[in-house]
């Protein structure tokens, strides 16, 4: 019984939830987005990327796709399933699996239509279970399969210290600063 409730909580009360709290951030948060011009050139004739960032960074990502069609691949898994509901928030579509697990050939099927269609796909290189920071060939094969270019896409936060001398006591942004990141790359 409560392995039920902590289901239903987890999968139909925590996404909107969550959904707020990072629509929160954004919106108190200075947006700055760095090296997009070849991507928003790109976006403009059409083209489509293959969006990767590291597993560490899902937490802003849905702001960075300034066009709004995309799709992220999520496992299978219940993890997958809570993190596919929150991005339906955000609309942003998921494609369900992994490139090297059971399931892989029906996800790339659907990678290659989406990005044929006119979607972004985005892609976390290192995985939920790493190593950390390091790509694994899927991602590389995925372009080389499909001609897409890899957009890396990171982006970082700076803190501001309220209250110190000389600086103001107030600041109408509890998370000051937001930069995006990313640079196409062709194989």
């Amino acid at each position: 019984m409560f392995k039920k409730a902590k289901y239903i909580i987890m999968l139909h009360v925590l996404p909107p939830l969550v959904y707020a709290f990072i629509t929160f951030i954004k919106l108190t948060t200075k947006v700055r987005h760095v090296h997009h011009e070849t991507a928003y050139r790109m976006w403009d004739k059409g083209d489509t990327f293959i969006v990767c960032f590291w597993h560490g960074r899902l937490l802003m990502m849905p702001f960075a796709n300034r066009r709004g069609k995309g799709k992220v691949l999520v496992s299978r898994h219940r993890d997958g399933e809570f993190i596919a509901r929150i991005m339906t928030y955000f609309r942003l579509g998921s494609i369900r699996g992994s490139y090297r697990k059971e399931g892989s050939i029906s996800s790339l099927r659907e990678i290659i239509s989406d990005l044929k269609n006119g979607f972004d796909v985005a892609i976390t290189p290192d995985g939920p279970k790493g190593p950390k920071y390091s790509v694994k060939k899927g991602i590389i094969e995925l372009a080389k399969l499909t001609g897409k270019p890899i957009m890396p896409l990171t982006y970082g936060a700076s803190k501001k210290k309220l209250l110190n001398h000389g600086i103001a006591l107030f600041s109408h942004t509890p998370f000051p600063g937001l930069f995006f990141c990313g640079e196409t790359r062709y194989t």
